[in-house]
């Protein structure tokens, strides 16, 4: 017999996972490692940090994950080291005693909904700024132990992760979550299987699972399709966040309203107040109606009064075509029994998303929200003025600046976006209630008394430390990008501290404008490669997928980082995310920002910037139209000087150069014999204390309780009480208005000879109106209107009183002078009156005359 020489088969692999067990001493860690408190509380993280630095990197800062990886030995080590233990104990106290603190009852209770949350970067279901702020609005209601719960989507695949090519076309990457790995708890039932919410859709139903996060005090519950019940068809309606066709999109934002009402319905989870962040998540109120109206038999117009009373709807969005509208047929496709449920035509619905009832418009959820929310609010001063007219045809019979719509600029989590330095140091010199007072300036005041030695300490750590980051996770990429070895290593060389770094870093959207700095090449050529003066820009941001624009954008600074004169000058920052950001906002001199006018809702990443001692150079726009003080940073003018956007870009272009070369570079660089500029130090001492305070998530949520939450509740209550009392005398009130409106008469107007109209002398004025029997029901004012830039600008408004009434016949009058000369025009207006109604535009039948 010949033996063969080998004889064997393939080796039969068995996948195993181990993973670490806590012993009884460190169970501690494995609690707070699920809790996302964490992710604000440095002694947390430097806690984390210490048990293994490397691990601790390579888990991309992940508790959840090192701890599984953690070997046997180290366990053993961790758990027998006293003086970890000791750390670990304090560490744990802190976050008993802020968990155990109780909601504070005297604030209403909130449940907000929004379609992607920024909490940490290894929680990858948000995409950019909207998320973020949702994440940075629930950090801080848990800090001020507000009642809230939060609803959302656990994204298989979340926003993709960017790469480069090396021509810098962005390449977008989707990598699956491991759920098991991340700081979440999926929910299961009594007998221990998992909890699953079935959400009808049309023909049949979707089945989620429910997944928790803990954002400290507050309970964020997500909903995931990736199951086996559902078809391939509907388990990826949770794969990506802002991902697929518009038929994906209308079943996301139905699962996120109708689901989501639903599976707080679910788990017995009622609120006081009902916000959604953004138009997505506007069908709640369809749920919400349907549900008054069969548990508690009202009609649809009553249910309509508590919904609309409980409802706050911000929008994030500066232009109409932002606006999530959908064809009435694909709209119909999935919404098509709610009519029947509602009591209503189908015609009805369709008609609360649209501007123009009766058209064949689409429907648009930002109408809808405003139709059926009682606040509505922008996120800047500017932004809420923009918003009053672009929602200006919803309630038509009202000028833009007469509407309710309101604002609430948008603010940074202070614990979040702080470094640990500056966290500290605010500490050390700070009052002790600084935290707990944070948007009075009062406290920052302190800031003053620090030596300028003590800010440039802080501030160059930090600078260090952003260019350790990027020489230590960039280079890899840039050698396989740069294609030459050598080149990077010029980059490399050219990071130093020694130079002015200016950052920019934000989604790349055209209307962002990052090409600004780009018009002229050779004056910015000029700027960077002054060896006495070296200046450093670097660039991030992604651009969305089918957003070719942004793309190529990007890809043109990235081949112009690559010329020779600006090779390691300008870089770009592949895949910005959480923790990137992070390091960035705290690690260069001056943010720039550079938006069309008025485009910016509000943008906090320069927010987050001044919460580090980097100084913003910024368009007016969004909230550094409020937030810019003279000597505390630099603006771009608000106003136009050109109508043609290519002539503003260079005027734009031009002044940004001149501001760097005549300004900002010589004084950063009037620098004293302890190597820096004192001058430059007061600017930072004056952005601490008079903008960082009144861009905190603090501000903005006393602001949230202050302007809506409170009157809000306070009215929902009043209409609730008593089997739905005052709704239902509400409702019928306006029923009955509604149908005698367009009976009642004018029967004679009085007014003086408009030719003739002196400033200052008093006229009288008088309307006599049949209000058959509408009785006091029924206001009238004399409004006064100018024109200005080619718009209708309200000047004053002047109600009548009843002066006589005899029968249904009632007159009106007033005497009236103008104080002011120019050129006006006059009209009355007639409107229901009502002490219930919260604002005007909650009845909206107007007539002029």
């Amino acid at each position: 017999m010949k033996v063969q020489i080998s004889n064997a088969n393939s080796p039969y692999w068995r996948d195993i996972i181990v993973k670490s067990k806590l012993p009884a001493k460190l169970e501690k860690l494995g609690e707070i490692a699920k809790n996302l408190w964490w992710v604000w509380n440095y002694e947390a993280k430097e806690m984390f940090t210490s048990i293994d630095p490397e691990l601790w990197k390579k888990t991309q800062h992940n508790p959840v994950l090192m701890l599984e990886l953690l070997n046997y030995e180290r366990l053993e080590e961790l758990a027998n080291d006293l003086d970890f233990q000791a750390q670990l104990e304090d560490v744990y106290n802190d976050y008993k005693a802020y968990i155990n603190t109780p909601y504070d009852k005297s604030k209403p209770s909130v449940a907000y909904f929004s379609m992607e949350y920024g909490l940490a970067n290894i929680l990858k279901i948000y995409s950019g700024g909207l998320g973020v702020l949702a994440g940075d609005y629930l950090k801080e209601a848990s800090d001020c132990a507000i009642d809230m719960v939060a609803v959302g989507f656990m994204y298989r695949y979340g926003y993709f992760t960017q790469g480069l090519s090396m021509e810098g076309q962005q390449i977008a990457n989707y990598e699956a979550q491991n759920f098991a790995h991340l700081p979440v708890e999926q929910m299961f039932d009594e007998k221990g299987a998992p909890v699953i919410l079935a959400v009808p859709f049309p023909g049949r139903d979707i089945y989620c699972y429910i997944w928790k996060v803990k954002v400290g005090r507050i309970t964020l519950y997500l909903m995931d399709t990736d199951l086996e019940l559902n078809s391939e068809f509907d388990r990826s309606i949770t794969h990506q966040l802002y991902g697929g066709d518009w038929e994906n999109r209308m079943k996301q934002e139905y699962l996120l309203g109708i689901g989501g009402i639903q599976m707080l319905n679910k788990l017995g989870i009622k609120k006081d107040v009902y916000h959604c962040n953004e138009g997505h998540a506007a069908l709640i109120n369809v749920q919400r109606l349907v549900d008054y109206i069969h548990n508690y038999q009202l009609s649809f117009d009553e249910a309509l009064e508590v919904v609309r009373a409980s409802s706050l709807y911000t929008v994030h969005t500066p232009v109409p075509a932002g606006h999530d509208s959908f064809d009435e047929q694909l709209f119909g496709k999935y919404m098509y029994e709610f009519p029947q449920k509602l009591g209503i035509e189908w015609q009805d619905l369709m008609d609360l998303g649209r501007e123009n009832p009766g058209t064949a418009e689409k429907f648009s959820m930002s109408v809808f929200a405003c139709n059926t929310c009682q606040e509505v609010n922008g996120v800047s001063w500017l932004h809420g003025e923009v918003s009053k007219d672009m929602f200006a045809p919803i309630w038509k019979g009202y000028l833009p600046s007469e509407l309710h719509v309101s604002y609430v600029t948008n603010g940074v989590h202070l614990p979040t976006w702080s470094s640990s330095e500056w966290l500290k140091f605010f500490k050390e010199h700070l009052p002790a209630n600084f935290m707990h007072d944070q948007s009075n300036e009062a406290m920052w005041e302190g800031i003053y008394k620090v030596s300028d030695d003590k800010i440039w300490g802080v501030r160059q750590s930090l600078k260090n430390r952003l260019i350790n980051y990027i020489k230590d996770q960039f280079r890899e990429n840039w050698i396989k990008n740069q294609g030459d070895p050598s080149r990077v290593v010029n980059i490399l060389e050219n990071i130093t501290p020694n130079a002015l770094i200016i950052g920019f870093g934000r989604r790349f959207a055209t209307y962002k404008r990052a090409h600004l700095l780009f018009t002229d090449l050779e004056r910015l050529s000029r700027i960077v490669n002054n060896s006495q003066y070296p200046v450093l820009f670097f660039y991030t941001g992604k651009a969305h997928p089918a957003d070719a624009a942004g793309q190529a954008l990007i890809r043109h600074i990235v081949e112009i980082s690559h010329r020779p004169e600006f090779l390691g000058k300008i870089i770009f920052l592949e895949n910005y995310d959480m923790l990137l950001a992070k390091r960035l906002i705290a690690g260069v001199d001056i943010w720039l920002n550079t938006p069309t006018r008025p485009l910016e809702a509000s943008g906090t990443s320069g927010e987050k910037a001044e919460m580090n001692g980097v100084l913003n150079f910024s368009v007016k726009d969004g909230w550094w139209y409020e937030g810019y003080r003279p000597g505390a940073g630099w603006a771009l003018t608000e106003n136009r000087t050109y109508q043609n956007q290519q002539h503003q870009d260079q005027l734009d272009a031009a002044t940004i150069y001149a501001t760097l070369e005549r300004e900002i570079i010589p004084l950063y660089y009037a620098k004293n014999s302890k190597g820096y500029s004192p001058e430059w130090i007061q600017y930072i001492k004056n952005s601490f204390v008079q903008i960082a305070p009144h861009y905190t998530t603090k501000r903005m949520l006393d602001h949230y309780i202050s302007r809506f939450y409170d009157k809000q509740a306070k009215r929902t209550h009043e209409l609730i009480a008593n089997n739905f009392a005052k709704a239902k005398e509400l409702a019928k009130w306006k029923e009955f208005v509604a149908q005698r409106w367009h009976t009642i008469d004018i029967l004679s107007v009085h007014m003086p000879d408009l030719n003739n109209v002196s400033l200052g002398q008093e006229y009288d004025v008088e309307v006599v109106l049949d209000r058959k029997d509408l009785g006091d029901s029924i206001g009238v004012e004399l409004v006064a209107i100018s024109m200005q830039d080619g718009k209708s600008k309200i000047e004053s408004t002047h109600e009548l009183s009843i002066t006589k009434v005899e029968g249904s016949i009632a007159h009106y009058g007033m005497n009236f002078n103008l104080l002011n000369a120019g050129e006006f025009r006059l009209s009355f207006r007639m409107y229901p009156k009502n002490k219930d109604l919260p604002h005007r535009q909650d009845f909206c039948y107007v007539r002029w005359f």
